[in-house]
């Protein structure tokens, strides 16, 4: 039985901003036995898009969905576990945990630090740029979400200021091909997590700097600084009122440009060895990420000229009811490939690099769930 807390589909109906569209372009949009069959298949999903999908699925796939019950605690209990909800209790044998790593909002401490004058939000909270008060915003984030809500609230006609941490740089197309297309083709979507040499830090990596547009357009931050958006480093500090970035802007550009660059590399190699490059078109690299002649390292929040901070600092997962000792002190879930040998019996889905760098795609949930349930179904079967 699947349990879900609210509807199919639910964090797409009541937890994303109204712009939002998936990363990845249609065609690659497939869950087990079902894929985009539309007619558009280079475009995006928008959230719509995506709810009709994931809505679909579950009845094609006759799931035995619950929906509307919100599990408030999992426990170890004679040879399985005892699930509680606010629609009775559970016992079974095993358990998948797949809510995901995204439940919560990551908001560091100084947030407490901003002004009361100043409106906080987060991704969580945004929906569209109308609901901000007058006045310029302050982006904390420059991943995927920081980008998207740079671009689109400076469209609205309001200041934006972005806070530039570690980020990962992408062209939305390489030579004539989205670049997503590249990291399926070529393997690096299906690199393994036990190929991985840093996996901690491979499960960390911030999403990358991408939209889904119909014109395909590449929003790094020299489309941002182009269009208007002044970008500052790191937020480091709050004192005072004040708003305090760390200098090393053009160090975090240097870095990302210096990834992405190995990156096309690997694409070109392999496109050279494998014969990918046939209806490509030539080898491309990207002007290097432009730093500001001179990048601010202090902002007065009580001035009046920011209104709004919004923290694109990323998410968490949330195992507040999972009552089985199998969290570090970090609140990440231990395991190994989505098996938690520390308790026979449970196990994840959806998780980063749970299995393959691809595993927190729509398109990744496939390969992983096989070789879960494979080990699940062994599991069951040897301990009958």
């Amino acid at each position: 039985m699947v349990l879900e807390r609210g509807e199919v589909a639910n964090s797409w109906r009541h937890e994303r901003w109204d712009s939002l569209r998936l990363l990845t372009p249609n065609w690659l949009t497939r869950l087990p036995g079902s894929r985009y069959d539309g007619a558009d298949p280079d475009g995006y999903m928008g959230t719509g898009e995506v709810i009709a999908f994931i809505s679909r699925y579950a009845t094609l796939s006759r799931a035995p969905v619950r929906p509307q019950t919100v599990v408030t605690s999992v426990r170890q209990a004679n040879d399985g576990y005892h699930v509680t909800t606010d629609a009775g209790s559970f016992e079974c044998r095993t358990v998948v945990l797949a809510t995901g790593a995204c439940n919560r909002p990551s908001v560091p401490a100084l947030r407490q630090s901003v002004p009361a004058s100043i409106e906080n939000l987060t991704p969580f909270d945004y929906r569209h740029p109308d609901q901000l008060p007058d006045g310029g915003v302050l982006v904390v984030g420059a991943s995927a979400t920081g980008v998207q809500f740079a671009d689109e609230i400076r469209r609205s006609g309001r200041r934006v200021v972005l806070s530039v941490g570690e980020h990962v740089r992408l062209p939305r197309t390489y030579r004539g091909r989205d670049v997503l297309w590249w990291m399926d083709a070529s393997g690096v979507w299906n690199q393994r997590y036990d190929e991985v040499d840093d996996l901690k830090r491979a499960r960390r990596l911030p999403s990358p700097q991408l939209v889904g547009t119909p014109e395909r357009v590449t929003l790094d931050l020299n489309a941002l600084s182009a269009s208007g958006v002044e970008l500052v480093g790191r937020l480091s500090a709050v004192r005072d009122g004040r708003a305090l970035f760390s200098g090393g802007l053009r160090n975090q550009f240097a870095l990302a440009d210096l990834k992405m660059d190995r990156l096309l590399d690997t694409f070109d190699a392999w496109a050279d060895t494998c014969g990918g490059d046939r209806d490509a078109g030539p080898s491309e690299r990207f002007e290097p990420t432009r730093a500001p002649a001179a990048s601010r390292l202090h902002l007065d929040l009580g001035s009046g000229e920011i209104r709004a901070v919004i923290w694109a600092t990323g998410f968490h997962p949330d195992y507040s009811w999972l009552h089985v000792p199998v969290v570090d002190p970090k609140g990440e879930l231990r395991h190994d490939g989505g098996v938690v040998s520390e308790a026979p019996g449970l196990y994840a889905i959806g998780l980063p690099v749970l299995r393959r760098r691809k595993s927190t795609f729509i398109h990744g949930a496939e390969d992983d769930a096989r070789e879960v349930t494979e080990h699940l179904a062994g599991y069951l079967a040897r301990n009958r």
